[in-house]
């Protein structure tokens, strides 16, 4: 019987310097995903690769003094040794610099413009190179790129554009028609109220200001920009236009994985571009959240950025794996910090499952070298544990197919905190101080032993090596009985004898390894110098500029108040600390008629706001919605509920109309 297919891709990473713990979060993720999938018996494809054209890749090999190739090559071959460290199983690595991908890219180039999708025109506007991006006037914050704050530069040179805006109707009906394609549901809230509903433009698809890229093959000055190379790569890995082999086995994808900021790329401009190729689409896009360090994303053009390689000498690759999926429900932010990373290393890893592995170990060893007794003598207490391994599996099961890996891990841990707890109410070692008891003792670490049989197939995706190591430690040699199926089956433990071994997780000392990291930390942060120099000078051009206009404000502050207004000197309305959010989800507060409480992402931050505008707007009309914050009102209790700050609305005849921007800016974008 042919077994199922299951496609799973990263984004294509950016190789224009050492990637960070953010990229590897990702694909860290996906992996988990593929080996999950392939102990459940499934034909796996899992892609990942490098986008490796664009203005910024060779303006860096100009300043290194090498070609743009030779320049990548250094950085994927980099790329490539920090996935075989973290243990990442990729089926297929993809180059956009690969000859295969560039010729396809010409392919659907031509394609799309015999068909009329594409057709030339002229592109103005504002563009980022560090950060690949276009952005409108309003866009700005203070003249600066709103991603990583760097300067921008006016561009204005021909172009050839995708027909984006033809496919808006196909599009928004997917959206409301097909819940499962973009998840989790608050990023379709976010895409249908902020770029769908008020209407695309369309895409500027090839530019002629640089030359290291993919040939326009019909006007050689023009090369492909990112989103028609980029984003084509899931398809051209799998043999594309070849609509044969890899295509028709694993297309389309089951799931593809990106981080927030790219989802507008991965739900609006692949989709469209799909369809103009007639080519189903996605089965689902998933947008996870960002992991947040100290004032924002972690960003390379800002320079706060982990190295994962640093971690993992240091901490051990299935420790850095386990923090990542652990630490935050996968699709929310979540903070990282050196604290939190060794705080689940001693908690989880060394009190909780290296615990339970060396204490069961060494009872085993000591009492039965030569492995347990089959006969065992059981009592009522051991139910409880056997009921919460039996079920376990399938608990574990169910979290994955949703890809919540902090859930399915948390199940897991319960059983294990649960087992420890075991211990302590058995007390095997009193047990084995007398013969008459070691029935009762043999059954005691039976069922431990049963209990880390199963936690080390449920914890092979996430852990692989740890999962070897507590087999081999257990004396698990049968295959038969360390299947995924074998999981569901509880008393299969058959070991003829353990093997004790090193602490799978040493206790770090805390105070010492914080110290240390944040020095670490601190050297990486000093790379962002540059960049903020750049801001910082902007800024003392604009404190010149309002200088000399200081004798002009002097006259007008002299100028009587309009009846009826208290004026305000400039430095109090300064207090004020007004940004922009993105709701992310909402409800109605129970027993109150005018409440809604709100999750407002403000960029580094996850904010809880209640207010009265529940007469004025349903819960779902607000979810992607982007609205203004003040940020620092005091917190204060509503109805039992924490608000920490409040959401501008203006009034109209009674309803509240949240005050918002007229285009979509970053959450956490300063107002002023």
């Amino acid at each position: 019987m042919e077994k199922k297919t299951y496609y799973i891709t990263t984004p294509i990473y950016y190789p224009s310097d050492k990637l960070h713990i953010g990229h590897s979060y990702t694909t860290v993720a996906a992996d988990t995903m593929a080996r999950y999938k392939r102990l459940r018996g499934y034909d796996v494809m899992f892609l990942t690769g490098t986008d490796e054209h664009g203005q910024k890749i060779q303006r860096k090999a100009e300043e290194t003094g090498v070609t743009p190739k030779q320049y990548v090559d250094h950085i994927v071959s980099g790329i490539k040794d920090l996935w075989k460290l973290l243990n990442i199983s990729y089926d297929r690595f993809i180059r956009t610099t690969d000859e295969e991908h560039e010729k396809a890219i010409q392919f659907i180039f031509q394609t799309l413009y015999d068909k009329g999708d594409i057709y030339k025109s002229e592109y103005e506007g504002w563009y980022c190179t560090p950060c690949e991006s276009f952005w409108t006037e309003t866009q700005l914050e203070e003249g600066h790129c709103p991603d990583c704050k760097g300067p921008v530069e006016r561009t204005r040179e021909e172009s050839y554009f995708f027909r984006l805006s033809k496919y808006q109707q196909a599009l928004i009906d997917i959206f409301e028609n097909d819940p499962e394609f973009i998840q989790p549901a608050s990023r379709a809230n976010e895409m249908l109220n902020n770029f769908l509903r008020p209407g695309l433009e369309d895409l500027c698809v090839s530019r002629t200001t640089f030359d290291w890229g993919v040939k326009v093959p019909f006007d050689s000055k023009h090369v492909v920009y990112v989103w028609i190379d980029a984003l084509s790569n899931y398809i051209t890995a799998m043999g594309y236009p070849n609509t044969d082999g890899d295509l028709a086995r694993y297309w389309p994808a089951d799931v593809q994985l990106v981080g927030k900021e790219i989802v507008r790329f991965h739900t609006i401009i692949w989709p469209a571009m799909l369809m103009a190729l007639d080519l189903p689409l996605p089965k689902q896009v998933y947008g996870h959240g960002w992991l947040l360090f100290k004032d924002g994303k972690m960003s390379k053009s800002k320079g706060n950025v982990v190295d994962p390689v640093i971690l993992c000498d240091k901490y051990g690759v299935d420790s850095i794996r386990y923090f990542l999926l652990r630490e935050v429900p996968f699709g929310s932010d979540g903070n990282f910090s050196n604290e939190a990373l060794i705080s689940r290393i001693n908690s989880d890893l060394a009190n909780d499952l290296g615990n339970l592995g060396s204490r069961t170990v060494a009872m085993i060893e000591k009492s039965f070298p030569s492995g347990l007794p089959q006969q065992r003598q059981t009592e009522e207490i051991d139910d409880e544990l056997i009921t919460m391994i039996s079920n376990l599996p399938s608990q574990v099961e169910a979290s994955m197919e949703k890809l919540q890996f902090s859930h399915a891990l948390a199940e897991i841990w319960r059983v294990i905190g649960r087992s420890n707890k075991y211990i302590d109410e058995t007390q095997p070692w009193i047990l084995a101080r007398s013969e008459e008891d070691h029935g009762r003792l043999a059954a005691v670490l039976f069922n431990l032993a049963e209990v880390l049989r199963v936690v080390s197939i449920l914890l092979q995706p996430f852990m692989p090596d740890t999962s070897k190591k507590l087999q081999e430690t257990l004396g698990l040699d049968d295959g038969s009985v360390l299947t995924w199926e074998a999981s569901h089956t509880y008393g299969l433990y058959n070991s003829h004898g353990v093997r004790k071994s090193k602490p799978l997780f040493p206790r770090i000392d805390l105070k010492k390894e914080i110290e240390a990291l944040d020095e670490i930390l601190s050297q990486q942060a000093a790379a962002k110098g540059a960049v903020s120099e750049q801001i910082e000078a902007a800024k003392d051009n604009k404190g010149e500029a309002e200088h000399k206009n200081d004798k002009k404000s002097e006259a007008i502050a002299d100028q009587p108040a309009p009846e009826g207004v208290a004026l305000i000197e400039f430095d109090d309305f300064l207090k004020l600390d007004l940004k922009v959010g993105t709701i992310r989800e909402c409800r109605k507060v129970e027993k109150a008629d005018k409440l809604l409480c709100s999750q407002i992402d403000m960029g580094n931050e996850v904010r809880q706001i209640v207010s009265g505008i529940a007469e004025s707007y349903q819960p779902d009309e607000l979810v992607g919605r982007q609205v203004i914050v003040v940020t620092n009102l005091k917190p204060r209790k509503i109805r039992g509920l924490e608000s920490h700050g409040m959401i501008l609305c203006a009034t109209d005849a009674g309803r509240y109309r949240i005050l918002t921007v007229d285009q979509p800016v970053p959450s956490g974008s300063e107002v002023g």
